[in-house]
């Protein structure tokens, strides 16, 4: 850059207090750059210690500006951004001082960050944190986060948050998700490319069979061997593996029956939090203590209990005296901060009773949803919703919700309602539709890995294959690839019925529509 440009440069940006000696103008031509002849010449002109420094910032923005490196839309790999400079500076405060001029430089080593932010294009400097130079070179060095975590004896989860945050701010360039739907998959009407890649992997992992309740349409009550502390380590050590590989964050969702009744619950739960993992809690009312306890090491996402109705009903279908300890849980959660989500089982018999609660849980609940009855295990006894009523029960929930905030729209037919009507979409039942075995997998306590956890689905076996290999295996395909009379449906990437639904009416998933399904 030639020195006469960074000479204009400080004297617009600096017309007062960094004002050029009037001797640098008949500088000869044996400094390429104005930093150079300040480092060789430090007393010339008496300029301030710190100006050398400044003047490297400023070749610097200069050179961005003027002569930006080409910045890849897309990596295959997290990558330093090819338009960043880490340069050494003997003075912090600098680049405050560049913004303000009453700011103070203060003497020092370290480095100032010059870069061009991606999403904007804008040029941006700032000091170097620890946490930046760390990234910076665990990327830049090809470091395993895992080895770069014992190494610094930190957890996982905070080298993944610093990558995270680099890659945020634009210094370094993140590879896309990799869980996305194929080019083939049918489109319909929805052009947003939002609805085709997920950002987040699920894992909704049943710990333990064990529960406190017996509900009437569980829908499985199955023995299973319980899994040892030793295992469910390697399933977290293969989930993450397998974010890693698909650049996605990813969530665990503990389930069971009653995930707190794991004996190695506590454990577990630190080591899903230790390694970056977003939790959230699918379970029944636990007492203060096992809540405090969980807060001491990650606020969950979310805490998800189960309400069947009103009262009556949900007592008949949940046990004796299930709702006022529910409501009273939803409280107790409310006081610790924690958001708190309802979930009902839609059947013939509590139809009518769905708005009546979702109104009674205003102010004890931060979000209220249903989904239909999969007619297997203890659930084959219940009555399901009658198809012919169920078009016009989602046209008297969507009217409700207008008036009740909590009241969400998980049922993937609430799309196709709203395609009828020109509404915008929604995400349905995963964000993504149907999102069995796409952005979301159920693990059991034996290993079973299963594409929905409300319908027989088994795809893999966790403690047999990494999860890696399940994903892209043949059944797992095969299930995200849903049903084929859904492929001509306008509103497919946001819908594709309910796979447990269809299968627990006796239909084909595969070939036949969801019995519920009114696109005529």
């Amino acid at each position: 850059m030639p020195r006469s440009s960074i000479r204009e440069e400080l004297r617009n940006r600096y017309p007062v207090s960094l004002t050029i000696a009037p001797d640098l103008e008949n500088l000869s031509g044996e400094y390429r750059f104005l930093s150079e002849f300040l480092d060789n010449c430090p007393d010339a002109g008496g300029f301030p210690p710190y100006l050398a420094d400044i003047a490297r910032i400023e070749e610097s923005r200069f050179s961005l500006l003027h002569s930006p490196p080409f910045i890849p839309k897309s990596v295959q790999d997290r990558t330093v951004n090819p338009a960043l400079d880490l340069i050494p500076v003997n003075f912090s405060n600098l680049p405050a001082l560049m913004a303000d001029q009453g700011a103070v430089p203060i003497p020092g080593s370290g480095f100032v960050l010059v870069w061009i932010r991606p999403s904007t294009r804008d040029i941006e400097i700032r000091d170097a944190s620890a946490d930046d130079l760390l990234a910076l070179k665990i990327v830049a060095e090809e470091t395993d986060p895992a080895k770069a975590a014992a190494q610094g004896g930190i957890s996982l989860r905070a080298v993944d948050d610093l990558l995270y945050s680099a890659g945020q701010q634009g210094l370094l360039l993140a590879p896309r998700s990799l869980i996305r739907r194929p080019q083939d998959f049918p489109a319909g009407e929805i052009t947003d490319p939002s609805y085709f890649i997920s950002k987040t992997f699920t894992i909704q992992w049943h710990i333990t069979q064990v529960c406190d309740l017996n509900c009437r349409h569980c829908y499985d009550r199955s023995d299973r061997k319980t899994m040892t502390l030793q295992q469910a380590i390697g399933v977290l050590d293969s989930f993450y593996d397998f974010c890693r590989r698909h650049h996605v964050f990813g969530q665990v969702s503990f389930s069971g029956g009653n995930p707190m009744l794991y004996p190695h619950f506590d454990q577990v739960y630190k080591e899903a939090a230790d390694r970056g993992f977003m939790t959230a809690i699918l379970g029944n009312p636990m007492p203060l203590h096992r809540i405090e306890k969980m807060l001491l090491v990650q606020k969950p996402e979310f805490y998800q209990v189960s309400l069947e109705g009103t009262k009556a009903h949900n007592d008949y279908i949940r046990g004796t005296g299930h709702y006022e300890r529910t409501m009273e849980f939803l409280d107790l959660l409310g006081s610790q901060g924690i958001y708190r989500m309802v979930m009902l089982t839609l059947t013939r018999d509590n139809m009518d009773q769905v708005l009546a609660l979702a109104e009674s849980l205003n102010g004890h609940a931060e979000l209220f949803t249903f989904n239909r009855l999969a007619s297997m295990g203890q659930g084959a006894q219940l009555s399901a919703a009658d198809p012919d009523l169920f078009p016009g029960f989602l046209s008297d929930y969507m009217e409700a919700a207008k008036s009740n905030a909590l009241m969400a729209f998980k049922d993937n037919l609430f799309n196709l309602l709203r395609w009828h009507r020109s509404l915008p979409n929604g995400g349905g039942c995963t964000g993504y539709g149907c999102g069995a075995a796409f952005n979301f997998v159920s693990v059991l306590p034996d290993g079973e890995v299963h594409a929905c956890r409300k319908m027989p689905s088994q795809i893999g076996n966790i403690y047999e294959q990494p999860l890696h290999d399940i994903y892209h295996g043949t059944l797992a395909r095969k299930y995200r690839g849903g049903s084929a009379a859904c492929s001509g449906c306008a509103v497919r990437p946001v819908c594709g019925g309910c796979l447990a639904v269809a299968r627990g009416h006796g239909l084909d998933i595969f070939s036949e529509v969801d019995p519920y399904c009114f696109i005529a």
